[in-house]
């Protein structure tokens, strides 16, 4: 039976995590065991990067809404409270959208509220 070596697969393994380096400084992106662990690294941030996005997001779409809403003469808190009192079922990124957009039609729901509270 003939032996088999590993260097095929070693190299195949090798080149995959250089390939994911690519664009990395200096030895992060041409030596096999410095790049492993900056990628290793990188691909944990690009995980957390994915849950932090949609957080950013939200603080974005509250913000917005906040702006607006204060505008109108009525705080965030008290315009998402009377929404829910008047059943009306709106997401935030929506009512963002609207703030930014189309402020007369953001008005008339923010009068909706002020009549529910």
């Amino acid at each position: 039976m003939a032996r088999i070596k590993g260097g095929m697969n070693a190299k195949r393994k090798h080149n995959k995590v250089l390939k994911l380096a690519k664009g990395y400084r200096g030895a992060r992106s041409k030596q096999y065991r410095v790049a492993k662990q900056s990628v290793m690294r990188a691909l944990t941030s690009q995980f957390a990067g994915r849950k932090q996005r949609k957080r950013e997001y939200r603080r974005l779409w509250i913000t917005r809404i906040n702006a607006a809403a204060r505008i109108n003469g009525l705080s965030y808190s008290k315009l998402m409270h009377g929404l829910k009192l008047a059943e009306v079922d709106i997401n935030r990124k929506m009512l963002s959208e609207m703030a930014v957009s189309d402020p007369n039609g953001f008005a008339s729901l923010v009068e909706t509220a002020k009549s529910k509270l």
